[in-house]
């Protein structure tokens, strides 16, 4: 995910790092196993506004909060940060929607550690 050719980071990196912040919180605080969880997150929507450029090198730093838990979608706002940084570089949001993983159906309602976790964020 090095530098494009404009000497800063691809917007399209931006959606990954959402994801893997989302992501990886889920599973640390154990709601998620992305091998074995009955329901899993699809992403259905996503959105980004850029204010500053980043470049690889430089650390970055994700905040998540949760900005409407539906009963099987959840809208998820995200900031990146330059490593120190008060300001985002870049902010939005991604909507999962939660489904049976056999089925890809959404589910009627979210797993209860997902839920209270997720009331957690808002």
């Amino acid at each position: 995910m090095d530098n494009d050719v404009y000497g800063h980071v691809n917007n399209v990196v931006y959606y990954s790092w959402f994801d893997t912040a989302v992501n990886a919180t889920l599973i640390e605080h154990g709601v998620l196993d992305p091998e074995r969880s009955e329901v899993i997150g699809l992403v259905v929507h996503t959105q980004c506004h850029y204010f500053a450029p980043l470049a690889f090198p430089q650390t970055v730093q994700a905040g998540v909060r949760v900005a409407h838990l539906g009963r099987s979608s959840v809208r998820y706002e995200v900031g990146i940060f330059a490593d120190g940084a008060e300001r985002t570089a870049a902010h939005g949001h991604f909507v999962h929607v939660y489904v049976d993983r056999a089925t890809r159906r959404p589910v009627t309602a979210l797993p209860a550690g997902l839920h209270t976790l997720l009331e957690s964020w808002r």
